[in-house]
């Protein structure tokens, strides 16, 4: 059986709303068996400081990440974006790799490419 294509997401902007989507589409898409990679970008890096955001009838962002995890995707926190969020590597969740920009692009260079 032929690999699936896999996803990479960019999350490019601090918005809690835009990153809790972004977490259900990953693991939406971990679910259907696909390769799935979720990359905070700059400022982006401070939404795993904070995982409280939730809504109504939605599970939180800290459900969210948890349940993304354990479907296989793999997320990861931009190097430069740790300092602009005045965070350490050791503050991030344990389930949250650090890597350049570069680096990411580089490892799926045959997925599909989606910003969040």
């Amino acid at each position: 059986m032929p690999r699936m294509q896999g996803l990479s997401m960019i999350v490019a902007t601090d918005d809690a709303k835009r990153f809790h989507a972004a977490l259900e589409i990953a693991a939406a898409s971990a679910a259907l068996g696909r390769p799935t990679r979720l990359f905070l970008q700059a400022q982006a890096v401070s939404l795993v400081g904070d995982l409280t955001y939730a809504r109504p009838g939605l599970p939180s962002a800290q459900e969210m990440l948890s349940e993304a995890v354990a479907l296989g995707v793999r997320i990861s926190a931009c190097q430069s974006g740790l300092s602009l969020a005045r965070l350490e590597a050791g503050a991030l969740p344990e389930a949250v790799e650090t890597e350049g920009l570069v680096s990411f692009l580089a490892a799926g260079k045959d997925d599909q490419l989606l910003m969040a």
